[in-house]
């Protein structure tokens, strides 16, 4: 997976179609690219037609805040921390090789997992709403994954446990991300949008300073964990304003509709193809470096293992609260300016220079600068990259389809982010020349964003 959060995430998934009668539908429409009526009110809920009250503004803000911290810490303290500390104990395979199977065998579950469940609650008609079901299952799945891990004593069922937290995560935030686009007015998605993407970058942190308490107590840790992820689903329904029955929808999609759910759009995707791009080369910059920051500071900083735990928490509360503060002033300076992509563009910048300063000082000192400027990166890019992506959508009424698909930059990213990693590692050496490679995936990234048309 995601070893960032997408790390990442995601560090992410997404899944939703605006599957709503079309006068409400148009509300969206400019954001995914459909023709837009001028009198239409950006201001009004999708869902249902009106504007939302503050006590209902309040509640999606915690709820996106809540899901997205309560996958990606636990998500993180496995991916990121404890199992990579297991994978150096294991004999006969090389700690990288080990964590870079487990991330891209499991992106693979991600992947399939992100679209299948992210259609599937397209086409749901269950009484307590399309999306609830889901998400609180994600959470469910996610746990029992964790349990499996504790349990596992080989590579391979490691691997085959941790294939079932990433089918659990996508189960969870496929749907939860399509709130995004189904129950948040345009003219605030980009502050929820913030929201949510910063929100994940601080639960990766928080996750990694969670994770590196528990080091050398590693089946503990893995557990709280489980109970972490167990309840982030059915917290998140719980939180957000009760969802509308499903139960009477007319569901137009069948499972052959689920099959091309994996079919990329052609038509009116210029746009939309830049963004995947833009997120792909991104996604690879940055899990090239986040995705091994334990090793970096055990192998390229030499620091011992107590010592690389501490480094790593000073890393994520810098990375904490810089990304605070970025995703704070990012989002609704992206909704007031209505400008996308200069942010998203200037965040993947910014993190390139970031990592200029471990390439020429590979000590704490660089790794803490570093950490400070991804943390300002990650948390504009986050903020404002998943409102680009929902504007940049060809064709509304395939929203979920299309989202699912740009979420394939995510996960191949993650996919091929390990294996670049380890091919620089053996060609080189070491972890120096990691660094500008990471450093041209971002700039290279950059150049995709601001070839993009539709979006200022």
């Amino acid at each position: 997976m995601e070893n960032d959060e997408h790390k990442s995430q995601a560090q992410h998934g997404v899944g939703s179609r605006m599957d709503e009668d079309i006068a409400v539908m148009a509300t969206a429409g400019e954001a995914s690219g459909a023709v837009t009526s001028p009198t239409m009110d950006v201001s009004l809920a999708p869902d249902s037609g009106r504007r939302l009250n503050t006590t209902e503004k309040v509640r999606f803000a915690v709820g996106f805040i809540m899901v997205s911290l309560l996958w990606a810490a636990p998500f993180t303290m496995g991916s990121g921390v404890l199992l990579p500390q297991i994978f150096n104990s294991l004999h006969g395979v090389s700690a990288e090789t080990a964590l870079g199977t487990m991330n891209s065998i499991g992106c693979v579950f991600a992947l399939v997992a992100n679209i299948v469940f992210g259609a599937l609650s397209d086409m749901s008609r269950f009484r307590i709403g399309k999306r609830t079901p889901w998400i609180v299952l994600g959470g469910i799945i996610g746990a029992v994954g964790f349990l499996v891990v504790t349990q596992s004593h080989t590579l391979f069922m490691i691997i085959f446990g941790w294939c079932i937290v990433q089918v659990g995560i996508n189960c969870l935030i496929a749907p939860a991300v399509a709130v995004l686009s189904d129950r948040i007015p345009e003219a605030i998605r980009g502050t929820y949008s913030a929201l949510y993407g910063a929100s994940m970058i601080v639960g990766q942190q928080l996750g990694t300073i969670i994770g590196s308490f528990f080091i050398n107590k590693i089946q503990a840790g893995l557990l709280v964990g489980m109970v972490i992820f167990l309840f982030s689903g059915i917290l998140t329904v719980l939180i957000w304003p009760r969802e509308r029955s499903a139960a009477n929808t007319v569901v137009e999609r069948t499972w052959a509709d689920v099959g091309r759910s994996f079919v990329p759009p052609t038509r009116n995707a210029r746009d939309f193809y830049l963004a995947l791009l833009g997120r792909f080369t991104f996604v690879i910059g940055c899990f090239m470096i986040s995705g091994y920051q334990l090793y970096i500071l055990q192998k390229y900083c030499h620091l011992s293992d107590s010592a690389a735990a501490s480094t790593l928490q000073v890393m994520a509360l810098i990375s904490v609260v810089t990304t605070i503060l970025a995703a704070v002033v990012s989002g609704p300076l992206s909704d007031f300016l209505q400008r996308r992509k200069i942010i998203v563009a200037v965040s993947c910048v910014v993190i390139a220079v970031g990592m200029v300063f471990p390439f020429f000082m590979p000590n704490p000192t660089g790794m803490f600068i570093y950490a400070a400027l991804a943390g300002i990166g990650n948390g504009c890019y986050m903020s404002v990259d998943q409102a680009l992506n929902v504007d940049v959508l060809p064709n509304a009424e395939e929203a979920g389809k299309d989202l699912g698909i740009l979420n394939l930059a995510n996960t191949i990213g993650q996919v091929l982010a390990p294996g670049c990693t380890t091919l620089v590692i053996g060609m080189f050496g070491g972890y120096r020349m990691v660094f500008p490679v990471a450093i041209v995936c971002l700039l290279v990234g950059t150049f995709f964003i601001m070839m993009i048309r539709k979006v200022k």
